[in-house]
């Protein structure tokens, strides 16, 4: 079934990006002297929405929504220029399109950039429900719409959330983007979550000052993307991989993190995603019968970090290394011996005690963000010498 009628969305005004009138929908009134333009749905996102509720066993709700959104004191919201939205497209839906599938709650992040700070959110929210997740009490589908810089976009996302039943989370730097997603959610009865709007609003008030109301990736802040940062981070990444694997001891002093523990403990990948983020780290295998370098002690021990790991996972992960060397059968070392894993692991465990000022940091269990969190937390409470004692030195 078609269904002819239809939604306008006013476009912000001429004034401040800070604080420019959010746009407002209203029905399709006798206005019909103003000029309009009709925005086609987009295919991708209407394949999309189709198999959706294909899975979870319902019918796209093309019933058309009629009332206004209106301001506090009950006038419609109304700006120019205006823009005319159809609701939905014109393909009918037939009953074979359904299946008896159980979906999960769909969650829609919206954001005008590429959506990382909405993503990581909404994962680091339901990490709190594991015990609902696993046992499939409670599934949820999520699905991410990033670059989101129009109304036009967003009221496509909006509707379909309500169809779909779906709740809107979003990061949306631009305040009348993100006001229009609020009042367009609530038109249509979407549950809805700004993220970025209030820490930015609590944190203007703490610095007081306005924030810009752009994203980070707008092209107004593209101006020099070759910018100190980028060239920062380049010479941080040059100089990692000339100091991986005890490469060049001597440029140890110059460098802003050192790590140091047994083969394959996860010093490598570990250096590598710290650099990106524009330290210069060097890391420093250590090998029993093979001395370590003298520099590894002359330097700030307050900069070096020591890793250590179980032996158990330490010889799987050195037997999958072998074996991908295609040298697992023909090893005449004891490097995947677990007798010699544990005598190895034991000798640098005597190393860091000799030197307590390097924190211990167990990675077993840990993905190489939450190692680098680790290190990045302690390396900068030092360097500002704001660190909290602790009982152990172990992390």
């Amino acid at each position: 079934m078609i269904c002819s009628s239809s939604l306008r969305v006013s476009g912000s005004g001429s004034g401040t990006r800070n604080s420019p009138s959010p746009p407002a929908i209203s029905d399709n009134s006798d206005d019909s002297q103003s000029q309009v333009r009709r925005i086609k749905a987009s295919p991708q996102l209407n394949r999309w929405s189709r198999a959706r509720s294909i899975r979870s066993g319902r019918k796209l709700d093309r019933s058309a929504v009629s009332t206004e959104l209106r301001d506090k004191s009950g006038s419609p919201v109304r700006s120019e220029p205006e823009i005319e939205l159809p609701i939905g497209d014109s393909r009918s839906w037939s009953s074979d399109d359904e299946k008896e599938v159980n979906g999960g709650k769909p969650i829609f992040m919206v954001s005008d950039g590429t959506g990382w700070t909405a993503e990581h959110a909404v994962n680091a929210a339901l990490g709190q429900f594991d015990y609902c997740l696993v046992d499939r009490v409670c599934p949820v589908n999520t699905h991410l719409f990033s670059g989101i810089d129009d109304v036009e976009k967003l009221m496509e996302i909006v509707k379909q959330a309500a169809k779909e039943g779906a709740m809107v989370v979003y990061t949306l730097a631009e305040p009348s983007m993100a006001q229009f997603a609020k009042q367009a959610c609530e038109h249509w009865g979407v549950a809805s979550s700004d993220i970025l709007g209030p820490i930015t609003e609590a944190i203007a008030g703490h610095l007081g000052v306005s924030p810009s109301g752009l994203s980070r990736w707008a092209p107004e802040r593209q101006k020099s993307p070759l910018s100190e940062e980028y060239f920062r981070r380049i010479e941080a990444i040059e100089f990692t991989i000339k100091q991986d694997d005890g490469a060049l001891p001597r440029n140890l002093h110059m460098a802003d993190i050192v790590l140091t523990g047994v083969s394959r403990s996860g010093k490598t990948p570990l250096s590598i995603y710290l650099a990106q983020k524009g330290y210069k780290v060097a890391n420093v295998p250590i090998v029993m019968n093979i001395d370590l370098p003298s520099t590894l002690f002359e330097v700030n021990p307050e900069k070096v970090f020591a890793l250590t790991i179980n032996p158990v996972v330490l010889q799987s992960i050195r037997r999958a290394r072998a074996k991908t060397l295609g040298m697992d059968g023909q090893l005449k070392t004891n490097y995947c011996d677990m007798d010699y894993v544990k005598e190895e692991l034991e000798y640098a465990g005597k190393i860091f005690a000799q030197n307590p000022v390097w924190p211990v940091i167990e990675v077993t269990s840990k993905a190489i963000e939450e190692t680098a969190v680790i290190v990045l937390r302690l390396y900068h409470d030092r360097k500002n010498r704001c660190s909290m004692p602790r009982i152990s030195k172990r992390y």
